[in-house]
């Protein structure tokens, strides 16, 4: 997770190794990506009628292959749609550019790559000790501020400095390992999912404005802050249960320091005990291979699947716009320029986080590109990406829910940004 200047700008490791990966199976990366999701909707329906000894007592094997009714329908859409998007045959509206097409050639090949490094990588950033050790350090901050534990800071620095996708893989095993309550993890799945910095600049970018960068990325991180503080503590992610994945209850007792310790100290203590426990590395290995084939054969269906429904919504039927209706006011209060035409990008960022950038592009004032600009990367859910993810994940939140929190992060997050826009213009 360390940051590193690369080809002029900070990334981490995983970012420069998905990427050589992804230049290096360029050709034929769709390829294998339309015959992964493909064989996860045949091999999940054969498994449910057939149930082979050997895969069902195999409890890695059986979760991947025993997704409930409804996410069995959601994983054979995505193996169609891929398919489809793959030979371009059936009804355009699955498989054009700006939909399926989009998700399968556009989206996927970043995301399968980063699975591949982040899956295989993440057991070195969970079992030797690095979160043991920041968490306690930061428990001071995280915890009165956000009322989260300090080892979510790495979440956040994770996502921010790299991507959000691997944010969010981060929350999912520590909520699986008991290392956050239900609550925990759905605050840090919505709310510290950041997104990477280099992201932001191609956004800023594709509404001209690539010499404000350092203002609207400023608001982005204020903005942010600001809703990081607020959503925990009002509904619906104050209603989640403060248990584990098991139903147990956390101890807050063991937060706090022991006689004799330092925070430093106590931690260090922490981090050496938890590496001391490793074992071996052909088990660290297996580890991170079966985080590997979990998201790229669990995740990328779910992706391909709502991402692609998500767009053909926005792309062919006027529903985002209809229920940007009620923004006009709002954004007319605010002072914004334009704000009929700032309205129809509002809601729409809830299917993807670029196209309220590309919707802006026409429109004429500075002022009301910025604010899109930021306004998009601050809602943070988008279905073809973070909230396909966080829907695939264990993280406990519905697809109501995380269009509450959208519409919730858009409400806090619009003054802060119109605000910092006056400033600037």
């Amino acid at each position: 997770m360390a940051p590193l200047s690369y080809q002029g700008s900070y990334t981490i490791p995983v970012a420069i190794l998905a990427k050589a990966l992804q230049s290096t199976l360029n050709a034929n990366i769709v390829d294998i990506i339309t015959l992964v999701i493909a064989f996860m909707a045949v091999i999940t329906t054969l498994y449910q009628v057939v149930k082979p000894n050997f895969i069902r007592h195999n409890t890695f094997l059986h979760a991947l292959l025993s997704p409930t009714p409804v996410w069995l329908i959601v994983r054979l859409f995505g193996g169609v749609a891929a398919v489809m998007a793959y030979y371009q045959v059936g009804p355009a509206m699955i498989w054009e550019d700006n939909t399926g097409g989009m998700v399968l050639s556009g989206l996927l090949p970043t995301l399968f790559c980063v699975f591949i490094f982040a899956g295989i990588l993440l057991p070195l950033l969970l079992d030797f000790g690095l979160l043991e050790l920041f968490g306690t350090l930061l428990s001071k901050v995280m915890r009165p501020i956000f009322n989260l534990p300090g080892r979510s800071a790495i979440d956040c620095m994770t996502s921010w400095l790299g991507d959000g996708s691997v944010g969010i893989l981060l929350t999912s095993k520590q909520y699986e390992d008991k290392f956050y309550t239900q609550r925990e993890a759905a605050i840090v799945g919505t709310t510290f999912s950041a997104v990477s910095i280099t992201f932001s600049l191609v956004v800023i970018a594709q509404v001209n404005l690539e010499h404000l960068f350092i203002p609207f990325y400023g608001a982005v991180c204020l903005a942010g802050l600001v809703a990081a503080v607020i959503l925990p503590r009002i509904p619906p992610l104050r209603w989640k249960k403060d248990v584990f994945i098991d139903g147990s209850k956390p101890d807050r007792k063991a937060d706090d320091l022991p006689q004799g310790y330092t925070n430093f100290t106590w931690g260090m203590h922490l981090a050496l005990t938890k590496a001391h426990h490793v074992g071996s590395l052909n088990k660290v290995l297996v580890e991170g291979i079966k985080n590997a084939i979990d998201m790229v054969f669990g995740v990328l269906p779910v992706v391909m699947a709502l991402g692609t429904g998500a767009l053909m919504i926005a792309e062919h039927s006027s529903l985002f716009e209809i229920l940007g209706q009620p923004f006009i006011p709002y954004l007319k209060l605010l002072g914004l320029p334009e704000a009929v035409a700032a309205s129809q990008t509002i809601v729409v960022g809830f299917a993807d986080m670029f196209i309220p950038a590309i919707l802006a592009a026409p429109i004429d004032s500075d002022m009301t590109r910025f604010v899109i600009a930021a306004m998009s990367v601050t809602q943070l859910i988008y279905m073809s990406e973070v909230g396909a993810l966080l829907l695939g994940s264990k993280i406990p939140v519905s697809i109501i829910e995380l269009f509450v929190i959208f519409i919730l992060r858009t409400l806090v997050t619009l003054p802060v940004i119109v605000g910092v826009a006056h400033l600037v213009f």
